[in-house]
């Protein structure tokens, strides 16, 4: 159904489930808090009364208190609360550090973030980080749990969160229990199989560590990747 043919009310939420929240203006997404209107209004038209009456600023929006948003025709206490709760998280949002991705420039950086995962297990688990253009680390996952000898991972399942995550590169990592760092034939081939299928994609297989309980070793620096 087209967004003309809806009620008005409903218009911001089908327009951010078709286009996104981006496409969505300062009255749409007020509108969207409140929930619907009054008797004489849309949602969306009071939202644009309201923001109007406090020159389109969110900023002034959030100091009006539950007694000056109940003013409005149409807001009762359970709307102006929800207002000032979505103004509150955002300032709280704002105000909260962003936190610093670690980067990786060789196999020690990798190293030192997967040893806590994979040091000390009895059984084979295989991991990967997931890079972005800088070789900052924007996500860390467990992508299988295997047996005493082997871990093996699924590829689609790799690739399909590289490119949820918009990775630009990965670095994948299993652990040996046994304390061997002799990689295995199977290792050299799924790290080929991997690396294929990342040229494919456009997503660079930067290293494959290999990690017993105190010590790795790196396709990378070895050459073998």
């Amino acid at each position: 159904m087209s967004i003309k043919f809806l009620a008005e009310d409903d218009r911001p939420r089908e327009k951010f489930l078709l286009k996104g929240k981006n496409s969505l203006s300062d009255s749409e997404l007020l509108a969207i808090i409140m929930g619907s209107g009054s008797k004489d209004e849309t949602a969306v038209e009071l939202a644009r009364k309201i923001l109007a009456s406090v020159n389109h600023s969110w900023n002034q929006l959030s100091l009006l208190t539950v007694k000056d948003l109940t003013k409005f025709k149409g807001v009762g206490e359970v709307k102006a609360i929800s207002i000032a709760t979505a103004l509150e998280i955002g300032k709280r949002r704002a105000n909260q550090e962003i936190p610093e991705k670690p980067q990786i420039s060789g196999s020690r950086d990798a190293y030192d973030i997967l040893k806590f995962h994979l040091s000390d297990l009895r059984t084979e688990e295989f991991w990967a980080l997931f890079l972005n253009q800088s070789n900052k680390v924007i996500h860390i996952a467990q992508l299988t749990q295997g047996g005493i000898n082997q871990s093996i991972v699924d590829i689609r399942i790799l690739f399909k969160t590289a490119l949820e995550h918009f990775s630009t590169g990965i670095i994948i990592s299993h652990n040996h229990p046994s304390g061997n760092l002799k990689p295995s034939k199977e290792d050299i081939d799924i790290t080929k199989k991997i690396k294929e299928a990342g040229a494919l994609l456009n997503i660079q297989l930067l290293d494959h560590l290999i990690i017993t309980q105190n010590s790795y070793i790196s396709f990378a620096d070895e050459g073998i990747l």
